[in-house]
């Protein structure tokens, strides 16, 4: 390995510009995104207490790819705070079947995630949602104002939350942008209490801070010879565990294959593609209850085909975990609430993605070699839709 010192981005590599500094700039535009949330919070609560004081609301957390991991993240949170129905639906879903996953009469609080806002599915489930529902409320979190759903023209209410200009990540992995809009949509779930969040937020910049300065050991475990990795993540970490698999993939273009699953899921079939060339992270709970759970988890394995390494990420050690490599963020207990841990947990999948990217030759700013993705999806037909039919 080069005697670098990786404790801050300091070096191009095959042409990389942007992709290194965007995860490294995290912690410090989380605390941007606290700061900005807590100035617009009057106008955040006006908009949502029309929305939420209907009984019968249906809260649908939305987006397309990384954006639409977001939700299954934060569907826990909306549901306890608000006391809402509330369902993670990827636009890509809603606009081939909406009949399928909304009801006319039921009155809607759709919030949108979306790093540019102009994949076409965007603006087609947003118009889709106001041509099926009589009721519809629009809370937009994105991180371009020039965007087709930020313009995005209705009749019904909507509010436009807009993260910092640097979350507009130029390369083509979300980082910034999907840990920004995370944190804005789990912030804003809570927002009657948003005084009482900074020191979660100032905790969860502290985290993303010491698993940067370990960064080295993410290289090291990149470089290792593997081509198959499964992250394992449960409750509001199985988005992480999705949105991880779906970044070590896109960055390696596709010459890694990932697979994602909950602990307990994963039992259920998907092991048995565990083979000796096989990574497996795992994206543990705070929470004693499904700690025991995961630890379980970890001694099925034992049966079977034996991976190539085990790793994973714990906000504290349980001292039940027994694996092959075990990052640690605290030595005193648990600091965060569940809910803030896939914020900064996925900044182990964005560096095991960027280290192997390079590792593979690629860039990662720019690394699919054929074209096959793109950081804007292309070439998606937007077909007129009759609800009648």
């Amino acid at each position: 390995m080069n005697n670098i010192n990786f404790s801050e981005p300091n070096q191009i590599e095959n042409g990389m510009v942007y992709t290194e500094k965007e995860i490294w700039d995290q912690p410090s535009l989380w605390q941007k995104i606290y700061d900005q949330v807590l100035l617009e919070k009057q106008s955040i609560i006006s908009f949502l207490k029309i929305a939420i004081s209907i009984e019968n609301l249906h809260i649908i957390l939305t987006g397309a790819g990384t954006s639409a991991f977001i939700g299954l993240s934060l569907t826990g949170s909306y549901n306890r705070n608000f006391k809402r129905h509330t369902t993670a639906i990827s636009t890509t879903d809603m606009v081939t079947h909406p009949l399928d996953l909304l009801n006319p009469d039921v009155p809607v609080l759709l919030i949108s995630f979306a790093r540019s806002g102009d994949s076409p599915e965007s603006v087609a489930a947003t118009r889709i949602v106001d041509q099926v529902c009589a009721k519809v409320f629009h809370l937009i979190i994105t991180c371009d104002a020039s965007g087709a759903l930020a313009k995005y023209g209705t009749n019904s209410s909507k509010y436009i939350f807009l993260l910092p200009p640097e979350s507009n990540d130029k390369g083509l992995a979300m980082i910034g942008s999907y840990s920004g809009m995370l944190l804005a949509g789990l912030l804003i779930s809570r927002i009657g209490e948003i005084e009482l969040l900074a020191n979660q937020v100032k905790v969860l910049s502290q985290y993303g801070r010491q698993l940067l300065d370990q960064s080295y050991q993410f290289r090291e475990l990149a470089e290792m010879n593997f081509n198959r990795v499964i992250f394992l993540g449960s409750g509001p970490l199985f988005g992480t565990a999705t949105e991880s698999h779906l970044k070590v993939q896109e960055l390696s273009d596709g010459q890694i294959i990932c697979k994602k699953d909950s602990f307990l899921g994963f039992r259920h079939g998907p092991k048995a593609v565990i083979n000796k060339d096989t990574l497996i992270f795992l994206l543990f709970s705070n929470q004693p209850y499904v700690i025991l759970y995961e630890a379980d988890l970890i001694e099925s394995l034992s049966d079977g085909q034996k991976p190539l390494y085990i790793a994973g990420l714990l906000e504290y050690d349980p001292s039940i975990i027994q694996i092959d490599k075990a990052f640690v963020l605290s030595e005193s207990g648990s600091h965060l609430d569940e809910e803030f841990l896939p914020v900064c947990f996925i900044i182990p999948a964005q560096l095991i993605g960027l280290y192997k990217s390079l590792q593979l030759g690629l860039n990662p700013d720019m690394p699919s070699v054929s074209g096959a993705i793109s950081r804007v999806v292309k070439g998606v037909a937007i077909y007129p839709f009759n609800k009648e039919k």
